[in-house]
């Protein structure tokens, strides 16, 4: 077995015990802000789904807005690599890191890197560094494995880019990467990002609602052209924007808003909250 990267934030962002963490994924499908069911993999799903918009905050928080995305992914059938791609909110490493070996560990067990796909990215693009060091305590990319081991155990493996730099151009040329490298592919590309922080919940509804719209749109320059005019602070808009770029040119047309909730829907305190979506790019059939 290669290395293994331990898992930075089990305990606080999702339960450090299998069994607890199992119940506590569990309790995000059955949240009255998710699906309200749990999932089950259809082995002949469609595979129409070429990519997610998920949180990444802790379970409690939003959890359940995740959950409706990976209740989607399920009954769309099993991917066999999935890309995560997660803001870097450390500071640490390169400004584009990918890891291409090895094992990423969480109380499910391990998921392995595809190396094969990591490999190909890597030909495709040159702006991505290998480099643990970036993805060593961010969390972003890591609380997205649990819902996909809940899903698929160790039946998939996936590939890790932690963006620190997230210009437009970046963004644009890593989604183009991706495009190229999973066009034959049976992957799934997850962008992990969190929506408005800390304004008011009428604000962040609001600001939330005019970047969705470009999201849904698939129109990466008004997205990013919304965040600046209106001051939002998602945290992973480059993957949003890698993500976009990505479907688009794998055919994509629109993009279906799953959910938006704030953590204040959860707390019940409004005065201060974030906000949380979940998206589907989808194959156009």
């Amino acid at each position: 077995m290669g290395k293994i990267r331990r898992p930075a934030v089990a305990g606080m962002f999702y339960e450090w015990d299998a069994d607890a963490l199992k119940l506590q994924v569990e309790s995000c499908f059955l949240h009255p802000f998710g699906p309200k069911k749990l999932p089950k993999v259809n082995p002949a799903g469609p595979r129409e789904i070429l990519g997610m918009v998920c949180p990444h905050a802790g379970y409690v928080y939003s959890g359940s807005v995740a959950a409706t995305a990976y209740f989607s992914l399920a009954v769309d059938g099993k991917p066999d690599t999935v890309v995560v791609l997660g803001p870097n909110h450390t500071g640490y490493g390169s400004a584009l890191a990918i890891v291409k070996e090895g094992f990423w560990r969480t109380p499910f067990g391990n998921v392995e890197i595809d190396s094969v796909v990591a490999e190909a990215l890597l030909q495709q693009t040159s702006i991505l560094d290998v480099d643990e060091i970036a993805h060593r305590q961010e969390h972003s990319i890591e609380v997205q494995l649990p819902f996909l081991q809940y899903l698929y155990g160790d039946t998939f493996k996936f590939v890790p880019i932690c963006f620190l730099m997230q210009d437009l151009e970046s963004a644009k040329e890593i989604g183009k990467a991706l495009a190229t490298t999973l066009q034959k592919r049976n992957a799934v590309v997850i962008a992990s990002s969190d929506f408005t922080h800390y304004e008011s919940q009428k604000e962040v509804e609001r600001k939330d609602s005019d970047a969705l719209k470009a999201v849904a749109a698939l129109d990466v320059h008004k997205f990013y052209s919304v965040l600046e005019n209106e001051n939002i602070s998602a945290c992973g808009y480059a993957p949003i924007g890698a993500l976009i770029t990505y479907a688009k040119a794998s055919g994509s047309q629109s993009a279906e808003i799953l959910s938006h909730k704030t953590s204040g829907d959860i707390t019940g305190d409004k005065s201060s909250v974030v906000g949380y979506a979940a998206a589907l790019f989808k194959k156009q059939l």
